[in-house]
């Protein structure tokens, strides 16, 4: 059995009213989905994750002064630790790594860092980055949307995916040296703060998007390339090392996010990921409300599609993929379906790439599924 802990948003009323974190349990021999429980009552926590040490939980409260609240993790509960301002507007996006997290705050566009102990706990050291732009699409590129954060290719810098900006933007870490001044959200040196162990700074644009693409959330191929999902464009986009500059990566290639026709609310991906063995990649779409299928080359610089999949829910915001059990072939994807109020778990075919609903569970408003 699989433990699943699921963010969700609030339903029908402000943030605060009693949203929380929920577990649920999957079975990976028949797909099926039990146990559901409210574990915490937490404002808005609309992404989750864990730390590598398994143990902590982070959470951030998508808000207008935003937080993430660490968790302790035990066998049957989630005990809240602490929580810490994010310097930003609407966190949307947390990586939990070994000494510090990364958040992405989606409305003032910031990037900011926050230090941990060897235990997981908070520390004192804290560094916010701010960044500038704009894009083609005024309702939603009126400038900078940090949305997802990942580790860079090469394992050691962050890379920020900017909505707003049709940027990735990148920051160098240094695991040995330790900054004695933070950076403040406009990006200049701050006063007083100090930046986490892996000290981080801005490091310019690693990648542009074309104009409009609106990227969303990014996952890397073990062959280095990267795949980037544009909410705005509804399209993946290729990247891979640019030979002609140091340090930066072009947009070689885009595939349409899915084939199923926008109905007629627009056509929006959320979230993008890879199959364990890097063979099938998964688009979410919504609009459409289909789980996309490609098949992935095994050098990793080409994708074709496979199959749209409809996902038994309405505006999938994100999805977990979760190797099935030695006796069953093909991935189970668990979707978190916002608008419906509903998981679903879609098993995939290894060959077509067309997947079978194995169950569905009514939750509120979910907006982020962690295997833990």
């Amino acid at each position: 059995m699989q433990r699943l802990i699921i963010g969700t948003y609030p339903v029908g009323e402000t943030a605060g009213s009693g949203e929380g974190l929920w577990e649920v349990y999957l079975d990976q021999a028949s797909g099926t989905l039990t146990g559901a429980r409210l574990l915490v009552e937490t404002p808005s926590p609309s992404f989750v994750a864990l730390h590598p040490d398994g143990g902590t939980v982070f959470a951030v409260a998508e808000l207008d002064e935003g937080r993430v609240t660490a968790f302790a993790l035990t066998g049957d509960a989630l005990e809240e630790r602490e929580s810490r301002p994010t310097r930003g507007v609407h966190p949307c996006h947390v990586v939990a790594r070994e000494r510090v997290l990364w958040v992405a705050n989606y409305s003032s566009g910031t990037f900011t860092v926050l230090g941990l102990d060897a235990d997981g706990a908070f520390t004192d050291e804290v560094a916010s980055f701010g960044h500038a732009g704009s894009g083609p699409d005024a309702s939603r590129q009126e400038g900078p949307h940090a949305h997802y954060c990942l580790s860079a290719p090469n394992g050691d810098d962050a890379w920020v995916v900017d909505l707003g900006t049709d940027e990735i933007r990148r920051y160098t870490t240094d695991e040995i040296r330790r900054y004695t001044t933070a950076a403040g959200t406009d990006g200049t040196a701050g006063a007083g703060a100090a930046v986490p162990l892996d000290g981080i700074a801005a490091a310019g644009i690693a990648a542009r998007l074309p104009a409009g693409a609106g990227p969303r959330h990014a996952v890397a191929h073990p062959s280095g390339t990267v795949f980037v999902v544009g909410e705005l464009d509804s399209r993946v986009h290729l990247l891979r090392t640019d030979p002609t500059a140091v340090d930066a990566w072009e947009a070689y290639a885009s595939l349409p996010a899915c084939v199923t026709a926008d109905p007629g609310t627009g056509s929006y991906p959320s979230h993008i990921a890879l199959s364990a063995d890097g063979s099938r990649l998964y688009v979410a779409v919504r609009g459409p409300d289909v789980l996309s299928t490609f098949a992935v080359t095994a050098d990793g610089t080409s994708i074709t599609h496979l199959a749209d999949t409809p996902i038994g829910g309405v505006w999938p915001r994100h999805f977990a993929v979760v190797t099935g059990d030695a006796g069953h072939d093909g991935d189970l994807v668990v979707v978190a379906n916002q608008n419906s109020s509903n998981l679903a778990v879609l098993r995939i075919d290894p060959v077509t790439g067309v997947g079978e609903i194995a169950d569905h569970l009514d939750l509120p408003a979910p907006a982020c599924v962690l295997p833990v």
